[in-house]
């Protein structure tokens, strides 16, 4: 996806901060909507797909983090938190809700541009036209590397951004350990422990999708002293 091509949708209760981002980011190139809350963002999610939405967490009513949660029950779209909570159980909730990134506020509009271009970099490509596919089984779950797509019988499961990059970057080297630092640095985070750790949360939740047992996993498998692993049969 080329990032200008790209359709965001901003959700802050603050208006002030609302249109100053809308402008921002339309200077930057992109086409931009906006929503003053939760409900009004469900409102026009009902209407229109979009590349991305940035999402404040603090907002009255049902906050960032619950909206979140709720989104990825029907949308595989990225999203990217706006918070002022700076705590690592704050960001961990986040994510484990389902977001792809933070971004702690106060932040420079610079550092949002880069999050946001990182993310959608990130986002499969469409194939141009039909290939055959080449599949992984993962026990009842089988996922298409050509395609992207993780399906279990009939049904499409569906995967945030990053997990669709995880699964990338495991499918290319099925049976080949690959460490928490290689992961930080294909996914197009910054180095250091607390990406790390936002790395093993993302983990905990691909397994949810695919391990008959998270606890015990049998195909995305932790590697001692290495990293992980994806062991399919």
């Amino acid at each position: 996806m080329r990032e200008l091509d790209a359709h965001l949708l901003i959700v802050d209760d603050d208006e002030r901060i609302r249109d100053l981002l809308k402008k921002f980011l339309v200077r930057q190139g992109f086409l931009v909507t906006a929503a003053r809350d939760a409900a009004h963002a469900r409102r026009v999610l009902s209407g229109l797909d979009f590349d991305m939405i940035v999402l404040d967490v603090m907002m009255p009513g049902e906050d960032g983090i619950s909206l979140t949660r709720a989104l990825r029950e029907t949308h595989k779209t990225p999203i990217l938190l706006l918070t002022a909570k700076g705590e690592t159980e704050n960001r961990i909730a986040g994510l484990e809700a389902g977001a792809d990134d933070y971004l702690a506020k106060p932040f420079e509009p610079k550092e949002l541009l880069l999050r946001i271009n990182a993310i959608l970099r990130r986002m499969p490509e469409t194939p141009a036209e039909a290939t055959v596919p080449k599949i992984l089984h993962l026990g009842p779950i089988r996922y298409d590397i050509e395609r992207g797509e993780m399906w279990q019988g009939e049904d499409l499961i569906r995967l945030t951004a990053t997990e669709s990059q995880l699964m990338r970057i495991f499918s290319a080297r099925p049976g080949e350990a690959v460490s928490r630092s290689k992961l930080v640095e294909d996914l197009g985070r910054d180095r250091g422990q607390a990406q790390e750790r936002a790395v093993d949360v993302q983990i905990t939740r691909l397994r949810r999708k695919i391990e008959a047992d998270p606890k015990q996993p049998r195909y995305l498998q932790t590697v001692r002293g290495a990293g992980y692993m994806l062991a399919p049969d």
